[in-house]
């Protein structure tokens, strides 16, 4: 039999016959390939639009189960919500008149009012008439002034931009005025106080106690204390536990529990600062529940402070286990990168102030004395602290180089929840600063600065324009089209910000327009805690501690386990997998079941819907008057309000 040759032998020969093909090339069996493949590919295209059309029943099934199962609660839905539900009856009524005029081809602007005769006419045209003269010119009044705020707010995006190419191009970075080498003979090791501040953290605890026990700096030199919150007395056993545990190394660690829970993080900070023990310590290390610290943070941070008695705050960068596990993650991870990477750099460095971020941040214990220590007036405790601080003439280092690892909230609940709180909190802060700014003994370029730039411009303005702008001028433009939004305001300029926005994270090029889209669906959430927050609502003082998965301990567990494997003995990990420890472990399991659970599930928001349904009213709108980049923006807008509404970005829960 020839090489080439293929011989297919069938069991049932009754009706099949052996074959033998002793030339594959030959011009035949080329031909009939040919003729096969065409009727193959025709299949394989047939097979997935039936795939895809199956999937639609079943996508509308679900988003169906997803609104029945909703339960959010009604405080969400205030009088924004009301609003927006009146504007979208109202755009969908426009949208059904504007219809039906265009399939009649009412061109009645070009009519003489005595030649119209029918009184459906008449109507539409005194609601042209009315549109045109008192509607139009209010509607692009403040339009202006949103553009002008956008551009205003752009200009500051891109000053910081340039502050920032400057300092990578001069390669600028925060020095030590003395050796390092004093860290390595001892000669600078200030005492140093490490506060965890945690409520309820039972995914994450263990990470950061033993990443912060874990720290590089001598054992007598400084001192961790947990700070519990938990309501879970199982809980408290176990993060008690942990402690003791360290302890038992050699690390000096204090468990602190608060009988009274008041002021939240604030509180629990303030309480801390009480004890005795505090005054003999110069400087405060604080970290969150979810950060884990690298061993050389303080030898990178606590040298800043070195001859420089004016210094009172070092804040390093957060970096994130999980930025990868989503789109939600993705995009939060572009506009932190930003945040740190620009604002905080620039700001560190041109102005030596910066809003503190709460954690990854050593802070001189005078500064946050003499400030007045923490308060429990707003929830944005480390804003307020900082903002005083600064006051009082205390200088902040950021230093980019130097990070901490924490994880990203990964739902669109967590997420939203903590953006309300980040963005209701300045508007409390600035309502009970406003006047001690203004009287302080700073000088004027600095007052000016931080009210117009750190509250108006970038607390106030940005969520109030990126709201009103897209989310309402835009839509009210589509039924007044005597009041015109320009293409560059929605288009071009957000585009060149969004690139400025992602020139820190390089990889996330490819969700630059997913970005953008994103931003401003973020917007009415944004804008609704800004008005909450500068009107006291009740939603304002909302703290709600932002959900962990503990992500960021996966990786580490196991590294950190090889470790303790070689530093240890058998008998001290025989101690850690004692039988009280799986007895404690058997009572978190029992107590767990005890508790009933609430099911958890995806949930929907109606707010975002709302606007959903009006932005792409508005996009039906557009068609009829060919207005290409604002129909394909208001589309694109429109869908991804839709996709967020139904919580389909971020966490899904089966």
């Amino acid at each position: 039999m020839a090489p080439s040759s293929v011989v297919v032998t069938m069991e049932n020969t009754k009706n099949i016959s052996l074959v033998e093909v002793n030339d594959l090339d030959s011009p035949a069996f080329r031909d009939k390939n040919k003729a096969a493949n065409p009727k193959r590919f025709t299949k394989v295209l047939l097979l997935k639009a039936q795939r895809t059309l199956g999937c639609i029943p079943k996508t509308f099934a679900s988003v169906k189960k997803r609104i029945a199962l909703s339960d959010e609660e009604p405080k969400y839905r205030g009088k924004l919500y009301r609003f927006i539900r009146a504007f979208l009856a109202i755009s969908v009524v426009a949208l059904c008149i504007e219809i039906f005029a265009y399939f009649n081809k009412w061109e009645l602007n070009l009519v003489n009012p005595w030649e119209v005769q029918s009184i459906l006419q008449w109507t539409y045209m005194a609601w042209i008439s009315f549109r045109a003269d008192y509607i139009a010119p209010s509607l692009s009044k403040l339009t202006t002034f949103c553009i002008v705020l956008f551009l205003i707010q752009s200009v500051d995006r891109l000053v910081l931009c340039l502050g920032c190419f400057w300092m990578k191009f001069r390669k600028i970075k925060p020095i030590i005025n003395e050796d390092a080498s004093d860290l390595e003979d001892g000669s600078y090791c200030p005492m140093v106080l490490v506060q965890i501040p945690m409520c309820n953290e039972k995914e994450v605890f263990a990470q950061s106690i033993g990443a912060v026990c874990q720290l590089d700096w001598p054992k007598d030199r400084f001192l961790v204390q947990v700070l519990d919150d938990s309501d879970d007395e199982v809980l408290q056993q176990m993060i008690k536990n942990e402690c003791l545990s360290w302890k038992e190394k050699g690390v000096n660690i204090i468990y602190r529990h608060r009988f009274i829970r008041t002021g939240y993080k604030a509180g629990n900070l303030k309480s801390a600062m009480t004890c005795d023990y505090v005054q003999d310590y110069e400087f405060v290390a604080i970290f969150d529940a979810d950060f884990q610290p690298n061993p050389d943070f303080l030898k990178l941070t606590v040298p800043h402070f070195k001859g420089k008695p004016d210094v009172g705050l070092v804040q390093a960068r957060w970096t994130f286990v999980n930025q990868d596990e989503n789109l939600l993650t993705r995009l939060q991870n572009i506009n932190l990168c930003f945040h740190f990477e620009v604002e905080q750099q620039v700001n560190g460095h041109y102005l030596n102030f910066f809003g503190f971020n709460g954690t990854a941040g050593v802070w001189r214990i005078k500064a946050l004395e003499e400030s007045g220590g923490w308060l429990e007036r707003t929830t944005v405790e480390d804003m307020d602290i900082a903002v005083r601080a600064h006051l009082y003439g205390w200088k902040f280092i950021y230093v980019n180089d130097v990070r901490a690892l924490c994880e990203l909230p990964e739902s669109y609940e967590a997420y939203k929840k903590q953006q309300h709180r980040w963005h209701s909190g300045p508007m409390q802060l600035f309502r009970l600063c406003l006047p001690t700014i203004l009287t302080s003994k700073i000088s004027v370029w600095k007052k000016a600065n931080m009210i117009f730039l750190f509250f108006l411009l970038r607390k106030l303005v940005l969520p109030f324009y990126s709201f009103t702008l897209f989310c309402i001028i835009l839509p009210l433009t589509m039924f007044i089209p005597e009041a015109q939004l320009p293409a560059w305001v929605i288009c071009y300029v957000p585009i060149v910000m969004s690139i400025l926005n992602i020139l820190p994270a390089p990889k996330s090029f490819p969700f630059l327009m997913p970005y953008l889209l994103f931003e401003n669906t973020m917007s009415v959430t944004k804008f609704n805690a800004m008005v909450s927050g500068l009107f006291q609502l009740g939603s304002a003082y909302e703290w709600v501690v932002t959900k962990k998965t503990g992500r960021s301990s996966e990786s580490d567990l196991l590294a950190f386990a090889e470790e303790e494997s070689k530093k240890m003995n058998e008998e001290k990990l025989s101690r850690r997998l004692s039988e009280s420890g799986l007895e404690l472990y058997g009572k978190l399991k029992e107590h767990e079941q005890e508790i009933p659970k609430k099911k958890k599930a995806n949930k929907i928001y109606r707010k975002e819907l709302a606007l959903a349904f009006l932005l792409l009213t508005a996009a039906a709108r557009s068609l009829l008057s060919a207005q290409g980049i604002h129909f394909y923006y208001l589309l694109f807008q429109g869908l991804t309000f839709l996709i967020v509404g139904l919580d389909l970005i971020g966490e899904q829960v089966s």
